[in-house]
């Protein structure tokens, strides 16, 4: 028996409530953003919205478990299941990963987060404990293996696994402000994962 039309609808709202809240945040931007006009973007009373988040932080950060977090999840799987070197690692799943940032939905929450979170520091809190700390953990971890291994030197890398995702945050802010400026950011994350990797082999 099929379920109840209003029950699914429902379930499905926190879902459209959050689609509703990152189109909202892309166009206006975080602290511009009303609650009542996500909403109205999500069909919905002011009032039912705040019976599912209490304040536009939470619905912020509804936004990153949303979009953000799942992927994160997705690459820390796919690292502890991996049979691959750890340079296949990173020219595979890694680069993948990092070239898909960018231009997806997760780049509007990065872009955002640029922008706006300095005043905001619970959501810089949440953002890292939840995003920036796993993936870098992971980074680390991938590197790690690839010294144990024998396939790395240990490099400053090592220590500053930062230096692999520059290039997404550097496109993510060209993105930002030259958005009329064509330039190709899978080949540019390819092309910086590469340098790192010929300078770390050993």
């Amino acid at each position: 028996m099929a379920e109840p039309r209003y029950r699914r609808r429902k379930e499905d709202r926190p879902d459209e409530i959050t689609a509703a809240a990152l189109s909202a945040f892309a166009e206006n931007g975080y602290a511009a953003t009303r609650v009542e006009e996500v909403a109205k973007r999500a069909g919905i009373s002011k009032g039912l919205l705040y019976l599912y988040f209490k304040t536009k932080e939470e619905l912020f950060k509804a936004v990153i478990r949303s979009v953000v977090i799942p992927r994160v999840d997705a690459l820390e799987l796919a690292l502890d299941q991996s049979t691959l070197s750890a340079e296949a690692f990173l020219r595979g799943p890694m680069l993948q990963f990092m070239q898909g940032i960018p231009g997806s939905p997760v780049g509007i929450v990065v872009r955002l987060m640029i922008a706006e979170a300095h005043r905001h520091p619970d959501l810089v809190d949440y953002y890292w404990q939840n995003v920036v700390s796993r993936g870098l953990a992971a980074l680390q971890r991938i590197l790690d293996r690839g010294v144990e291994n024998g396939e790395f030197r240990r490099t400053a890398v090592n220590e500053l696994p930062h230096l692999l995702i520059a290039p997404v945050i550097f496109s993510v802010i060209w993105k930002l402000l030259f958005e009329n400026r064509s330039l190709d950011t899978d080949r540019l994350i390819e092309c910086h994962i590469d340098m790192i990797l010929n300078d770390i082999k050993a």
